[in-house]
């Protein structure tokens, strides 16, 4: 029968806690991105009615749901899943560091320690039984900015551990697996094929892809875990073993309803809101022009791109459409050792309305005024 584990967030709730005392740019960004809606959990977005269609699926009946901490050790991030000391996601270009030692979860993979935590499923594990979890929500991750991207997303991990003398997983039980989320998502006709594809956690892996109109777009991955990894929480690798995927929910709606942009799942307004539906194109309410703006300037080579795009969009909010390089270049006879030339092309324009040549400006003197103050960036006017 499914059971709901809801973990303990009391050390979360210290590290909030500390969090709060701070007006630090970074932990300004963090501050907000945790307050942000929990689409998975909202009815009426597609992103919950993608769960709630997986969940349902014959093949998971009987999984049991974790909802887990969205601040958690790096240990629990990184170490438990073999990520290597160099690997990128331990950067703190690429990753939301709360302090020294804990992160916003980057992935909701992490549940694989707290559900095998419970009292229940050790016991049930004692006896031999199979056990099965799913856990959703959102996560977080520095990223570029396009309309296909966003630095808090959603993501949904499920995984399978059974004994081997009962049941050895390999590629054939991955590609059941993958097909089943498929056929949730995109319906019964889906065409589907797999290739490998590589984890830190799971070998071997399986990606799938599926024919959207006559291109094949990748979707989904899966693999068997690592027994290395099921030592580290614990459990022989010579008798048990399992199967893990984890995706972003955002890319498959976008493929299933062909969005134009990843901030309409986030929109308020009822043209749009009435359309989100998964396996319904979407249709423009309205094709409201960009207003394009460029920034030059030089800064130190320790510049780090996925942070300034974090503060333009911190800046600008959701009227930031796109942000992409154009330029980069080192002269040391012009600028100094150890100074870059960027210039970036900012792309503003919002869903809902027609923006101004004059707010357009204001936000992106702003801009300006936030790469002298806070990157120390000298710009260069063309």
């Amino acid at each position: 029968m499914k059971k709901t584990y809801v973990i303990s967030r009391e050390e979360e709730k210290k590290l909030s806690q500390e969090l709060h005392k701070r007006e630090d740019a970074e932990a300004l960004r963090i501050k907000r991105y945790l307050t942000m809606p929990d689409l998975s959990r909202t009815p009426g977005s597609p992103i919950n009615e993608m769960v709630e269609r997986i969940l349902a699926q014959p093949d998971f009946q009987g999984f049991d749901v974790v909802e887990t901490p969205e601040m958690v050790s790096t240990e629990i991030g990184f170490d438990l899943f073999d990520f290597p000391a160099d690997h990128p996601a331990r950067n703190k270009s690429d990753t939301y560091y709360v302090d020294d030692t804990h992160i916003l979860r980057t992935q909701t993979t992490v549940m694989w320690y707290y559900y095998l935590q419970q009292k229940e499923i050790q016991e049930r594990m004692a006896k031999g039984e199979s056990v099965g979890a799913f856990s959703f929500g959102k996560v977080y991750r520095k990223d570029e900015i396009d309309r296909h991207h966003m630095n808090v997303f959603h993501q949904l991990d499920g995984w399978y551990l059974a004994p081997k003398e009962k049941e050895q997983i390999g590629t054939p039980e991955l590609q059941a697996v993958l097909t089943s989320i498929a056929k949730a998502v995109f319906g019964e006709q889906v065409v589907g094929r797999f290739n490998p594809d590589t984890f830190p956690y799971t070998d071997p892996s399986l990606e799938m892809e599926i024919d959207k109109d006559g291109k094949w777009i990748e979707v989904l991955g899966s693999g068997v875990v690592k027994g290395s990894v099921l030592e580290k929480f614990g459990i022989d690798s010579t008798k048990w073993n399992g199967w893990a995927f984890g995706f972003g929910l955002e890319r498959l709606a976008i493929v299933s309803m062909e969005l134009p942009d990843i901030r309409l799942l986030w929109s308020e307004d009822e043209r749009v809101k009435k359309q989100l539906h998964l396996g319904s194109k979407f249709k423009e309410v309205s094709k409201f022009p960009p207003v394009v703006r460029d920034i030059s300037f030089v800064v130190d080579k320790e510049f780090v791109l996925n942070d300034y795009f974090d503060a333009i969009r911190q800046e600008g909010g959701d009227l930031i459409e796109q942000v992409e390089q154009t330029d980069k270049y080192e002269n040391a006879a012009k600028f100094g050792e150890g100074k870059t030339s960027y210039t970036f092309r900012i792309t503003y324009r919002d869903l809902n309305r027609t923006l101004t040549n004059e707010e357009v400006n204001k936000l992106h003197a702003k801009i300006e005024d936030m790469t002298t103050k806070d990157y120390k960036g000298e710009i260069r006017v063309s």
